[in-house]
């Protein structure tokens, strides 16, 4: 995954970075189903490699393939990039271990769950109970947002491909 992190950010070639932004996005999915997250595998699988490959190939089509020139002088976008990196590294460093069980998460809320899953939803599936009910609205806008994606790309297609008919007409 690191290697092609590397080559995405060399790349100037937009097509290039789409299908090496879908070939991440499988990678790691792979690493969630090592990790015994399924369901996340499956939704970055078929979002992130899927749907967005696609929308992204369909606003690819729309624009030239390659990258402007980047700027010439990048130690600003770099020392950004780097202070913000390192927020993010000494922000995480506050957190409990990946594997806590004493960690808040795991005090309040995930017992909660667990415990009151089919009095309250009736769905014997815990992930599935909390993604369609418990979080049921968050995952409706997702799915919005997914939606609207493609039907904006879609849009933009067709006024595309009606404009090179009246330019053929012409």
């Amino acid at each position: 995954m690191a290697v092609v992190v590397v080559v995405l950010g060399r790349s100037r070639n937009l097509f290039s970075v789409v299908v090496l932004g879908g070939v991440y996005s499988f990678m790691m999915a792979t690493v969630l189903v090592a990790m015994d997250a399924v369901d996340v595998a499956m939704t970055e699988a078929s979002v992130g490699a899927g749907v967005s490959t696609v929308l992204f190939l369909g606003a690819l089509y729309l624009c030239d393939s390659e990258e402007a020139k980047p700027i010439r002088n990048p130690v600003l976008p770099a020392a950004v990039s780097l202070a913000v990196g390192a927020l993010l590294i000494y922000g995480s460093m506050g957190l409990p271990m990946f594997d806590d069980v004493q960690a808040p998460i795991h005090q309040h809320v995930a017992p909660h769950y667990l415990q009151q899953v089919m009095k309250e939803t009736g769905v014997p599936n815990v992930v599935t109970a909390v993604l369609a009910s418990y979080r049921g609205y968050d995952t409706l806008g997702e799915t919005t947002v997914v939606f609207t994606a493609g039907a904006g790309v879609v849009a933009l297609l067709r006024q595309r491909r009606r404009s090179k008919n009246k330019e053929g007409k012409a």
